[in-house]
């Protein structure tokens, strides 16, 4: 390691802090990110090693997976004394969901129309509608009040996948069509600013941008990082994308602000993983366990993402 390698390391050290984590919503971030391409199987006590160097400690952890049980996202199962936590199927539609959004997403063109989404919320307990307000908003529906939901661009089949995982079918409808078509000014940016609050969503990518863009600068300085730190960076990269993703609804260009944020973080979030994602890798196969041993390798969709994972010598090429 070079004599620059502390710095880096002490600016590591301290990022766990400033982005102020939760251990349930970094579990999540891990699950979608390293072990939902592995088969999405993990023996507990690996996982409690891994997660370690992040500040988790057993107990945080444990009560964390027991959560997302309970949510529903995890199921478990018992070989001897040892624990073994996988998705479940409405688990594995999150994470497919958030995988095209955290890693594939690219500007589409914008026909026009709107999603429209109507529930009865008189008939829906509060945690069914607690969980349709956060589930909708993963997708980027912005909520217009009295249960009324919108989007201008989210295909139907993810909101019918959505309403069917929830339970929810029979109190809920969505329409999507020409007749909704709210383009013209200022219909459009009348829903964008009753539904989503812009200023706050932007201010999730200028903070990302603030955290990780020293990282970037030091990395293609030549500073190296050993695959332990990899996996951090790797890890923490995603999770605080993910928090600003997750308030985005991936608007079309003509609805959003110039100099949008959101675009150069993107681009720093890219740059980021595919320099260090090799690195990582090497880290979990060494740490994680499954009930047949080793985790097992990645799928094909992992080497999709962005587009296609690039190896060191596309980089340095």
């Amino acid at each position: 390691m070079g004599g620059d390698i502390p710095a880096l390391t002490r600016r590591l050290s301290k990022l766990p802090e400033q982005l102020n984590l939760k251990a349930r919503s970094l579990l999540v971030t891990i699950w979608g990110d390293s072990i939902a391409p592995h088969g999405g199987t993990v023996w507990l006590g690996s996982l409690i090693d891994l997660v370690d160097c992040l500040g988790l400690n057993e107990r945080a952890v444990r009560t964390s997976v027991f959560r997302l049980k309970n949510d529903q996202l995890l199921s478990s199962v018992q070989r001897g004394r040892k624990s073994y936590y996988t998705l479940t199927k409405s688990g594995q539609h999150r994470f497919e969901e958030a995988t095209k959004r955290i890693y594939n997403h690219l500007p589409q063109e914008w026909d026009g129309e709107w999603t429209l989404l109507f529930s009865e919320r008189r008939k829906l307990n509060d945690d069914q509608k607690r969980q349709l307000a956060i589930e909708l908003g993963w997708l980027g529906f912005g909520d217009l009040g009295a249960g009324i939901f919108a989007h201008p661009q989210c295909p139907p089949n993810r909101v019918a996948q959505l309403v069917e995982d929830l339970g929810v079918q029979s109190h809920v409808t969505f329409i999507k069509g020409a007749e909704f078509a709210l383009t013209e000014e200022p219909s459009a940016h009348i829903v964008v600013q009753k539904g989503w609050n812009l200023e706050e969503i932007e201010k999730g990518y200028s903070d990302f941008i603030a955290h990780f863009e020293p990282i970037e600068t030091a990395i293609k300085k030549g500073e190296t990082l050993s695959d332990q730190q990899a996996f951090v960076v790797r890890t923490l990269l995603v999770h605080d994308y993910r928090r600003a993703l997750l308030r985005d609804p991936m608007l079309p260009e003509t609805l959003l602000p110039e100099n949008w944020h959101g675009m150069r973080a993107r681009d720093l979030f890219h740059d980021i993983y595919q320099r260090i994602w090799q690195q990582a890798e090497i880290h979990l196969m060494q740490v994680l366990k499954t009930i047949g041993g080793p985790l097992p390798a990645a799928s094909a969709d992992f080497e999709k993402r962005f587009g296609g994972l690039m190896g060191r010598e596309e980089q340095d090429g």
